[in-house]
């Protein structure tokens, strides 16, 4: 009965998908980030119609938050390895994220009441779902901390979409989503780019990244990917809940995983110097820019669209790259360049995709 009443709602989402009238299927917006609800599809809406002002502030404001992050990552290690410690820090990230959905929690609070659907308690049955997610993204979270010891800034953000391909994959086996001819050929276009970006004349290697960089990369796309889409599941199954109080205990929990870790691995050194030991100001910057970039997604999806988000992407890796050759001395390549290219255009063509997929 459970599973037959779960099925109807997914089918009835999946109808309202079709007019566009339910929350996107972003794949940013299937990792757990503070997503706000969709406005009204009556009339004109922001969706349809942003202000040119907003949306040139959002899509700014996303690029420079993603270009600045894997900057930031690399910017706040010292002498080649992190000297604070980063479990604490994906710790305070979950706790900031925690944070702000309570505050966009406590406004729905003061302007529609508390309802059964935007309280926080909950079920056993319900909150039993979030320590799967939780538990992949602390392992994708820390993952992105250990693979600049391979990559640099720019190969970082050229390998972190191939979650895209990850993600779509597992749309398609797992909830059975149909993908447009128009995404598998985004798909290969994206592999295609992210190895042209990684090719290196000046050496007897092929590829910029080692294979331990690639290794990590993928595995870092497919926990994403799996938990997204099971992120989604979970939200699906009950699509009137407010999207915050998902969240919350989403994070409620990530912030328990990573005590766990931090308890298994970094326990005598928080004891002994402290929480916060070897942070700096830059430290602080990386996990202040962490969590406001779900905030950034969230006011993407509600006052502008997809292609801002293709805009952000490609422009974040051109970004990346020429502050790194500023600071980190990274050599900015042809095959660099025709790689970015490449994989933006495959960004784009997925966006174009989803959208006739979702069509039909």
């Amino acid at each position: 009965m459970i599973f037959s009443g779960a099925s109807m709602e997914y089918r009835k989402l999946k109808d309202e998908d079709k007019d566009g009238s339910t929350v996107e299927d972003d794949i940013e917006n299937l990792n757990g980030r503070p997503l706000l609800a969709p406005p009204n599809t009556t009339g004109s809406s922001y969706n349809d119609h942003p202000k040119w002002k907003t949306k040139s502030i959002v899509t700014l404001l996303l690029t420079l938050l993603t270009s600045s992050q894997s900057i930031l990552i690399v910017w706040s290690k010292g002498a080649g390895k992190y000297e604070y410690s980063v479990i604490t820090a994906n710790f305070s990230v979950e706790a900031l994220k925690c944070i702000l959905s309570l505050l966009a929690l406590a406004r729905i609070w003061r302007k529609d009441g508390v309802t059964e659907d935007n309280k926080l308690s909950t079920s056993l049955n319900e909150v039993i779902l979030y320590p799967i997610p939780a538990a992949l993204y602390l392992v994708k979270n820390l993952l992105q901390y250990y693979i600049f010891a391979y990559v640099n800034a720019p190969s970082y953000q050229i390998l972190k979409n191939l979650n895209i391909i990850s993600t779509g994959v597992l749309y398609r086996i797992i909830l059975k989503r149909k993908l447009s001819k128009i995404q598998w050929a985004a798909f290969i276009l994206l592999c295609a780019g992210c190895t042209t970006a990684q090719l290196d004349s000046s050496s007897d290697r092929v590829l910029q990244t080692p294979i331990q960089g690639w290794m990590m990369a993928i595995v870092m796309a497919l926990l994403s990917g799996l938990a997204g889409v099971y992120t989604e599941a979970i939200m699906k199954k009950r699509p009137s809940r407010n999207i915050n109080v998902q969240n919350f205990w989403l994070y409620v929990f990530g912030m328990v995983f990573n005590a766990m870790a931090i308890f298994v691995q970094d326990f005598d050194a928080v004891m002994n110097k402290g929480f916060f030991y070897g942070y700096t100001w830059i430290t602080m910057l990386m996990i202040l820019n962490h969590a406001l970039s779900g905030i950034a997604v969230s006011m993407v999806m509600k006052f502008a669209d997809n292609i801002v988000k293709v805009y952000a992407t490609s422009v974040a890796m051109l970004l990346t790259a020429l502050v790194s050759m500023c600071f980190f001395e990274f050599h900015f390549s042809l095959a660099f360049f025709l790689g970015s290219t490449v994989v933006s255009l495959s960004v784009y063509l997925h966006s174009i995709g989803k959208e006739q997929s979702r069509a039909k």
